[in-house]
């Protein structure tokens, strides 16, 4: 066999096994119906539904629309006009609760739905940094997720119940709806 061709038959087997072997990290775990169940009743108890899920006007007030739940900000909602006075002394929520406005800017609930523009694509590892460590899409180098969310009462939560959340929301319908990104005060 040349010399050449034993390189590129080499090279060849060596592209294989990078990409048909997965890391630890990269499997995606199997949950069981017992983590999924623990992570609906999380969700549920948590308040994840005020913020991630658009909501329908009834004669009680507003509740979660349940065909859009945990699909974050729908992308198809412009905000109204906001009123730069009163943001030194408000924070503003616009009716859904979807979005909020306060000296930070303009933040929206984020996709919490299965689908790819949710959290479809995210890893365990991810969803853990973006609930314990507070940044946007469970990147390091991202930017910090903003108010209202509360992550910081999740740092001490245990694993078991994060991964249990992260469970029911894999387990979720997935909603296709791209979530607007930020606005800084500057563009107001």
């Amino acid at each position: 066999m040349k010399k050449s061709t034993l390189v590129f038959a080499l090279l060849i087997f060596a592209s294989a096994s990078i990409f048909s072997f997965k890391t630890k990290e990269e499997k995606t775990p199997t949950y069981t119906p017992q983590q999924i169940e623990r992570g609906k009743y999380l969700v549920e108890i948590t308040g994840c539904r005020d913020c991630h899920s658009p909501k329908e006007m009834t004669a009680q007030g507003p509740v979660p629309d349940m065909a859009r739940d945990l699909s974050g900000h729908p992308a198809s909602m412009p905000l109204g006009k906001i009123d730069k006075a009163s943001m030194k002394d408000w924070v503003l929520f616009n009716m859904m609760n979807t979005a909020t406005v306060g000296p930070w800017g303009v933040s929206y609930a984020a996709n919490l739905s299965s689908d790819a523009t949710g959290i479809g694509t995210w890893s365990e590892k991810q969803f853990i940094i973006a609930l314990t460590e507070g940044k946007s899409k469970g990147i390091r180098t991202a930017r910090q997720l903003l108010p209202p969310m509360p992550w910081p009462n999740y740092v001490k939560m245990k694993k078991e119940d994060i991964v249990a959340i992260f469970a029911f929301l894999k387990s979720t319908k997935p909603i296709e709806n791209v979530v607007p990104e930020p606005i800084s005060p500057d563009k107001l």
